[in-house]
Formats: C-alpha cells, sequence, structure tokens
C-alpha cells in the first residue's frame, strides 16, 4: 500500500519522465501554472531549517545486524512486558517505583510507528476529521499517523472556539460544507457513537445588517435556501416584533437562521472524531514536527526547476517530548496544523523555494478574544437567542442557563493584538466590543465580564477561507488548513473530501477544487460578502 500511494500521487500535479536506453519520453502536464521570478534568500532554494537525517541516521545499524537487534529487543521487550525484572531476576532488589505503567509506556514508546502511508501534520478539528474519514473508509487498507504536538489540546484552535453552526456564508462550497455539518451533528450517534454527545443548541444565526448591507444579505439568503438552508428575513420592525430586547436603530435588515444552525461543544467533536480514529486504526503520536526529509527524484519535471533537480519530500523528523529526534517515513503527507500551518508549509520550503516553492501557503496565527459576560439586571435575551452579529462584526449569544453570555469581535487590522501569548486584552473588549454590544442590546449596558480567554485563528491572509487540496509542486502533499475562524463546522465534510482526494481519486460530494491552493498561485481570491 506505501508504495502504491507513492506511485499513485506522482500522477497529481508534476511531469513525469521515463528514460530508456535509447530513447526520452515526456508526458503533458495535466496543469500549467506561471512560474515566478521569486526564489529563497540564497537563491538555492535549499530549506532553510537544519538538516535533520543526521541525528536520526546516527543511531542505525547496517540492515542484518539492525534486524538482528529488532528480533532480540523484541524478545527481551515480550519477556520484559510480562514479568518484571524483580521476577526474572532472583538477585534483583523490588523497587516500587517500577510499576506496570512503566512497562506499558515502554511498550508503547517502541510501538513508535517509524512508516505510514498517510501521515496527518495536526491532530486538531480538521486533521482528526481527516484521520476519522480515511480509517472509516479504508480500516486495514491504510496506515495513518496522526502527528499532534500537544495531547492535551490546551491552546488548540478546536477547543477555544465558540463553536457555531451556520449556512450564513455567500460561497456555494462553504454552505454546502455547512449543511453537511448540520447533518452530521444531527446524525451524530450513528457517526461517532453513543457514547460522544455534541450538546447541539439549534438556536440559530441572526445577522444584521444596515442599508448598505442589506442587498447583499438579501442575495445571500435567496442562495443559501436554494441549496437547502432555510432561514428568513427580517426588516426592522420584524425584527423588533421578533427580538423585543434589540435596538434596531441602523438596522434594515436581519437574516435569521430557522434550522440546521446554532451552537455546540467543539471539545466533544475533537474527541469523537479521535476516539473513533484510533478505535479504527489510527496511530496518534505526540510530538513537534521540526522538518521534512528531503529525495532526489531526477525523474520528475516541474516548472521552474533546472531539469533532475527535483527533490520531493518522504520523510518527516519528529521531536519528541523527551527531546528524541525520530522519523516518520511516509507515502502522503497532509499540513492540517491549523494556526502554524504555515510555518510547517516552510520546513517543505513552500515559500523559499524556487518557481512554485515561491509561494508560501499565506496561513498565520490570529488571536481572538472571547468575552464571557453577566447582565447584573438579569434582563437581557432569553434562553431561546440566537447567536446574533451585528454589522461591525461583534457578536453574542447564550451560555449555558445561568444567565451568562458569549461575544467579541475580530480587532480591525491596525488593531491585530501580538500572537506570542494569548493573554486577554480587558481592555479591548471596554473600548471596542462593550459599546457595539450595548448599542445592539440596551441591557448590556449593565454587564459584568466573569471570564474571558484567548485562541488561535488559523488566518488566511490570501481571502481568508480554507485551502483544501493538493500542493502543485509536490505530489504527495494534500493541504487542509486556512479557515479563518469558521473550520470546526466545516471539519466534517473536510475530512471527507480528503478522504474522497486520496481514496477516490478525486471529490465525490462536495467539490472543493475553487478551494486549491491553485487560486493562490493564479491570484484568484474567493471572498465571502457582508460574512463575518
Amino acid at each position: 500500500m506505501f508504495l502504491a500511494l507513492q506511485r499513485r500521487s506522482t500522477s497529481l500535479c508534476v511531469l513525469r519522465r521515463t528514460r530508456n536506453q535509447n530513447s526520452h519520453t515526456t508526458y503533458n502536464i495535466k496543469r500549467q501554472y506561471a512560474s515566478s521570478s521569486k526564489g529563497s534568500k540564497d537563491g538555492t532554494g535549499k530549506q532553510p531549517s537544519g538538516d535533520f537525517s543526521e541525528q536520526v541516521e546516527a543511531n542505525k545499524d547496517n540492515p542484518i545486524s539492525r534486524t538482528l537487534k529488532l528480533i532480540g529487543n523484541d524478545v527481551q521487550r515480550m519477556k520484559n512486558f510480562i514479568l518484571p525484572s524483580s521476577y526474572t531476576n532472583s538477585g534483583a532488589k523490588d523497587d516500587s517505583t517500577q510499576t506496570i505503567e512503566n512497562y506499558l509506556e515502554r511498550y508503547r514508546r517502541d510501538g513508535f510507528q517509524s512508516h505510514c502511508d498517510i501521515l496527518v501534520i495536526g491532530g486538531g478539528g480538521v486533521g482528526s476529521s481527516i484521520a476519522y474519514w480515511l480509517k472509516k473508509r479504508a480500516r486495514q487498507g491504510l496506515n495513518v499517523v496522526v502527528l499532534e504536538k500537544d495531547a492535551t489540546y490546551a491552546q488548540a484552535s478546536t477547543c477555544l472556539s465558540v463553536g457555531g453552526l451556520r449556512q450564513q456564508f455567500s460561497i456555494v462550497e462553504n454552505i454546502q460544507m455547512s449543511l453537511y455539518g448540520a447533518d452530521f451533528m444531527r446524525n451524530s450517534k450513528d457517526y461517532l457513537g453513543e457514547d460522544i454527545d455534541l450538546n447541539f443548541t439549534p438556536h440559530g444565526y441572526l445577522l444584521l445588517a444596515s442599508e448598505a448591507g442589506a442587498e447583499q444579505l438579501e442575495q445571500n439568503s435567496k442562495l443559501q435556501c436554494a441549496l437547502g438552508a432555510k432561514n428568513e428575513l427580517l426588516t426592522a420592525n420584524r425584527l423588533k416584533q421578533r427580538f423585543p430586547w434589540m435596538n434596531t436603530e441602523g438596522i434594515a435588515l436581519g437574516c435569521h437562521g430557522l434550522e440546521k444552525e446554532g451552537w455546540f461543544d467543539p471539545w466533544a467533536l475533537l474527541s469523537g472524531f479521535r476516539k473513533r480514529a484510533i478505535e479504527y486504526g489510527a496511530h496518534y503520536v505526540e510530538g513537534e514536527m521540526v522538518g521534512f526529509g528531503f529525495r532526489q527524484q531526477p525523474d520528475i519535471l516541474a516548472e521552474g526547476i533546472e531539469e533532475g533537480s527535483y527533490e520531493g519530500i518522504d520523510r518527516a523528523f519528529v521531536k519528541m517530548k523527551d527531546g528524541e529526534m525520530r522519523e516518520i517515513k511516509f507515502a502522503i503527507a497532509i499540513i492540517a496544523a491549523g494556526a502554524q500551518s504555515g510555518a510547517i508549509a516552510k520546513m517543505a520550503r513552500i515559500g523559499t523555494g524556487k518557481g512554485m516553492l515561491s509561494i508560501s501557503l499565506p496561513v498565520e496565527p490570529r488571536k481572538r478574544y472571547v468575552y464571557v459576560f453577566q447582565c447584573e439586571n438579569d434582563q437581557g435575551p432569553g434562553i431561546n437567542t440566537p447567536l446574533t452579529i451585528d454589522p461591525s462584526g461583534t457578536y453574542f449569544r447564550r451560555d449555558g442557563l445561568g444567565g451568562n453570555y458569549l461575544g467579541g469581535k475580530s480587532p480591525l487590522p491596525e488593531e491585530e493584538p501580538p500572537i506570542d501569548n494569548l493573554d486577554v486584552d480587558h481592555t479591548f473588549f471596554d473600548k471596542t466590543v462593550w459599546p457595539n454590544l450595548a448599542q445592539m442590546v440596551p441591557s448590556f449596558e449593565a454587564i459584568k465580564v466573569k471570564n474571558a480567554w484567548a485562541g488561535y485563528y488559523e488566518f488566511n491572509t490570501f481571502d481568508e477561507n480554507g485551502i483544501v487540496g493538493p500542493h502543485p509542486y509536490y505530489n504527495n502533499l494534500y493541504i487542509a488548513t486556512g479557515f479563518s475562524g469558521h473550520g470546526i463546522q466545516q471539519t466534517p465534510a473536510v475530512g471527507r473530501a480528503v478522504s474522497e482526494m486520496i481514496i477516490d481519486g478525486g471529490f465525490r460530494t462536495v467539490d472543493l477544487t475553487r478551494f486549491g491552493f491553485d487560486r493562490i498561485i493564479v491570484d484568484q481570491p474567493m471572498y465571502e460578502a457582508n460574512i463575518f
């Protein structure tokens, strides 16, 4: 399977040339892109980071001695695993620290996956969904390894998100992915099992528009309903009747989702994907991705690269928790590392090389705040209040039954906070968020912040939409990232789409071709209209 995937992947994006002793044959490129004149800073196109292969190779023996050593280690490991040393060595002293967990940990450690068919870099919502769908469909047919640097997910964007689900977009693919997300969550027990409860709250979304944005909001609504969403348009008077807590001054129109919209527990969704993926046979490795290994492939031609100099990727170098450097050899790799995806791509020379490699993966972390507050007079909007977004992008929703609310707003470009930590700026709430909340809901003039946190958006600086599909230079590298705030609700569809590309050779359900990396190369952004 490993070699078959390698052979199959070479037909995606580059030109393969076969050589015979007496003839040369060149096949046509499926797609052609304009090459860029930008190269790496040193003009070599080489990987800027260090070469980790020497550290990995240092402890390797020749094949025969290594095989004998492995056999011996297997026998000794099984012996030690079954019987602690205190039982196998009569002269050994009883050590209370030598618990069964020590032996289990040693067994798990030695079970490190050094080879795999597919390596998923990033074990958050998107990465775990990809692993889930691949293993759900292929089971024993594919060896899938998921690399996640923090198994606690303490700073994972998935777990720190608000967990909204909506179809109120202006791009067809985003609407279709979120429609499938709604279907997946409605039938989550069938997909993820009876033990996973997503706690979906179906109170909908309410997007508000000023006179300037009313026409676009109406057009968006027509498209959404034509694709299967269900929402209603409300004038200012009807908004006031339906939601008496609202101040409709400056509001011309609202779009209220009636079905398939609301919010859910992101951690439960991630846990469900991960748990089922492991149950189906996926391997999760806790370690930090630090580099790719490159391999000369002179029989491949790529635009902008000198003939015979093409280098592909086939290994990932991983720094384990104890500092040890290890290697995972793969047939296919998938970058699904959320906010860190751009940095991972640079390890593969994407953005620092020549030709197509001169174009970066435009995904970077952006810090966003979520504030939990409570009305001091307990006169705020009721429990059936939709997640409401005003024309400035300020939003709020109910949080549980205790009278709490969640709210926030994305900062303007000139207000972007530093990303070196996840500290919360309470001044941003006082000066920017609170005034908008009080304008939208007069009872919010008297509120008290009870809690707050910050998380990272995987922000696509090109057009703030997801990037899904193969990289045009590497024949075995896929990308699934850059969703810029609406990724968690689209994880079911994205994971399924990536599995279709790899297993079926193309999209079979939602066609995400327009979301590919190609649009960055040809400079064709896909902007959402009047959407936050």
